[in-house]
């Protein structure tokens, strides 16, 4: 009877500057059967030369480390060698660029075991299918994401803001890559934007006015000085009371319009038709 074949053990690089955590990390992946640690870093310098001489399947990799950082080992080494990644951070803002953006997955401290073997079930799925070439894309995608978001709007011809035609948004522990097509209306609720999507409301700590930048102003209105509107999405101007105007969607909300807002969206519905 011939031998079945035994799978490779899935080989785990664990990055991060507090040894607690990479402790943490380690008796989690002591538990599997097919994983082999292969070495530990505490900082960006060493985790690149780990990466370079182990070969790693996949890398725990904390974002936030002194001198350099995740993204900054994944720029060093995202070449053929580049592993799958998960994330590790305790900070919302690097979950919301790594995920779906295009890590493996990311990992929220603190984190619970069931989520950690969701993320490692995900990284061996990779693996094991060897999307190597996908990985490596995926990984290119998030660096170009990541140097967008840390750099200021760039100037198009004519002087127009290039915008952003998609918003990163965490809701109910999930992080949602949202396109700028799918939000119906935003309002401004205490320090963060509640953006109103298909019947279901999401959350973002921004300010009202760094928002409407990002927006593309041929889509979206400012109507009040805490909501703005997509276009498309308004069914008619309805009269209120002393010469004022509601807004109405066509999923029947209505919207307050203020006075200093009438023209522009009077002007704007008039190109659109």
């Amino acid at each position: 009877m011939p031998a079945i074949p035994v799978a490779a053990p899935l080989r785990a690089l664990i990055v991060d500057d507090e040894p607690a955590a990479r402790r943490g990390v380690r008796l989690l992946l002591e538990r599997e059967h097919d994983v082999l640690i292969v070495g530990e870093a505490g900082d960006g310098e060493a985790a690149v030369t780990l990466i370079t001489r182990e070969r790693p399947d996949v890398v725990f990799l904390d974002v936030q480390m002194p001198a350099c950082d995740g993204f900054e080992v994944i720029r060093r080494v995202a070449s053929h060698s580049a592993p799958a990644v998960v994330f590790i951070t305790a900070y919302d803002e690097h979950a919301l660029r790594a995920f779906d953006v295009n890590a493996v997955d990311y990992l929220l401290k603190p984190y619970d075991d069931e989520r950690f073997r969701a993320a490692l079930g995900r990284a061996r799925h990779s693996v094991r299918r060897r999307d190597v070439e996908a990985l490596n894309e995926r990984l290119a995608r998030l660096l170009a994401f990541v140097e967008a978001q840390q750099s200021p709007p760039a100037p198009a011809a004519g002087g127009e803001a290039i915008v952003s035609d998609r918003i990163l948004l965490k809701s109910s522990g999930e992080v949602l890559f949202l396109k700028a097509d799918e939000i119906d209306w935003i309002e401004a609720e205490g320090d963060y934007m509640k953006f109103h999507v298909a019947g279901r409301t999401h959350l973002l700590r921004e300010t009202m006015a760094r928002l409407e930048e990002r927006l593309d102003p041929r889509k979206f209105i400012r109507i009040h000085r805490s909501t703005i509107v997509h276009i498309d999405r308004v069914r008619k101007l309805s009269p209120s009371f002393a010469g004022e105007y509601a807004v109405v969607l066509h999923d029947g909300t209505k919207l307050k319009l203020s006075r200093g807002y009438q023209e522009r969206i009077q002007e704007l519905l008039k190109n659109a038709l």
